[in-house]
């Protein structure tokens, strides 16, 4: 019965959370910046009567839409940031609007299953970690369970993750006429390059599931000129944090050997938090895997989902401290991957506009199931409940 209602009030606003899918979609915004998006997220849930908190957390695009008064408080977390270039190649868009959905149709139920439907805005998970900043700053602290689902070119239930650091290595050497003087330089380009090339022989030593990526985002500033200043753009990742540390080790010998060998020195710099690998609560899995074959889907098999990691999420962060899950949900992309321009085209067409209401009915009924079972319900008051003495 309460699926039913939930499951109708969904499908009645399926017109809306695809045209809220496709506006998102058409003005992308950069992290931090998704003023608009936000905008657009809030509409139709305070139409429904969620109260709305704007600026929470202290940051101006993140956002807490909440409906009803009961002990057992859910979050549907909404992405809306894009791409630099690429626009909404991840599908935030399609996050945001199954997440309304799934709260619209929770609203519904929310009175009888003793809920707390909220739908939390987390602005820059492509970069700049809007979920670590919410979470450190309480957001989180009321949530007994945290759902979301994330776009991709096949559904995976229990999607994993990769622990991220995110960092800018500067290297700082003097500036010189390149052919009048070039004795008296020391070469902070050059030191890139040893840098890279002592990050490439790494790699054939790092362990599996480690890896390096990155670009050099300044250069120098004229070939007669010995750069004086040259910097990287680097995302390390790995299994999890452990892993991360000892990875972070190692690259920053490579870096420092950058800086030796030029006479130069250089500094490390954090440009966002670093986020934890994805651990998803078994019965939140369990449920939601249930629900989504229900619809007709049908995921990677479970012996296959380790083999998939999806990149690197802040969510991991939030699924650390509170039960939670982030399984993607597929679209036909007509064989294009996230980050590419063929998966934001993908992101608008009707296959997209099936997750969003598909994602909306699974999330939705995956709270549905969890309230309605004593004992899982029960562990999760529990969990909080320890969470909360924990900080006080």
């Amino acid at each position: 019965m309460h699926g039913t209602r939930s499951d109708r009030a969904i499908r009645d606003a399926a017109p809306r959370l695809i045209d809220l899918s496709h506006r998102i979609h058409a003005e992308p915004e950069l992290a931090f910046e998704e003023h608009r998006s936000a905008a657009k997220t809030i509409e139709p849930l305070a139409e429904r009567g969620f109260e709305i908190e704007t600026g929470v957390a202290g940051l101006p695009t993140a956002f807490r839409a909440s409906y009803g008064s009961g002990e057992l408080t859910v979050a549907l977390c909404a992405e809306y940031d894009a791409l630099p270039e690429l626009g909404h190649a991840c599908g935030h868009n399609i996050i945001a609007a199954s997440s309304v959905g799934a709260a619209l149709g929770l609203a519904e139920v929310a009175d009888e299953l003793g809920l707390t439907v909220q739908v939390l805005g987390t602005p820059a998970e492509e970069s700049g970690g809007g979920k670590v900043l919410m979470l450190e700053r309480g957001i989180f602290d009321e949530v007994a369970m945290a759902l979301m689902v994330h776009p991709g070119p096949v559904d995976i239930v229990d999607a994993h993750s990769l622990a991220l650091a995110d960092i800018e290595v500067v290297f700082h050497g003097r500036e010189a006429h390149a052919s009048a003087a070039p004795e008296q330089g020391r070469n902070a380009g050059d030191a890139i390059t040893v840098a890279q090339v002592a990050i490439g022989l790494l790699r054939q030593h790092i362990r599996p599931g480690q890896q390096l990526h990155g670009i050099v985002g300044d250069g120098g500033v004229a070939p007669n000129i010995v750069p004086g200043r040259a910097e990287l753009l680097y995302y390390l990742r790995a299994v999890d944090s452990a892993s991360l540390d000892e990875l972070m080790r190692r690259a920053s010998a490579c870096f420092e050997a950058g800086a030796l060998a030029t006479g130069c020195t250089h500094e490390i710099r954090t440009l966002a938090p670093t986020y934890t690998e994805l651990t998803p609560d078994p019965a939140l899995l369990c449920a939601y895997r249930e629900q989504i074959a229900d619809l007709g889907r049908v995921p990677i098999a479970p012996e296959l989902e380790a083999q998939r990691p999806l990149g690197s999420t802040d969510m991991g962060n939030v699924t650390n401290i509170v039960p939670g899950i982030h399984p993607v949900i597929g679209i036909d992309a007509g064989g294009a991957v996230t980050h590419q321009p063929g998966f934001a085209a993908a992101s608008i067409t009707a296959s997209a506009d099936r997750a969003v209401v598909d994602g909306a009915l699974a999330l939705a009924r995956t709270a549905v199931a969890i309230a309605r079972d004593d004992v899982h319900r029960g562990r999760l008051l529990q969990r909080l409940v320890q969470r909360q003495e924990d900080i006080r």
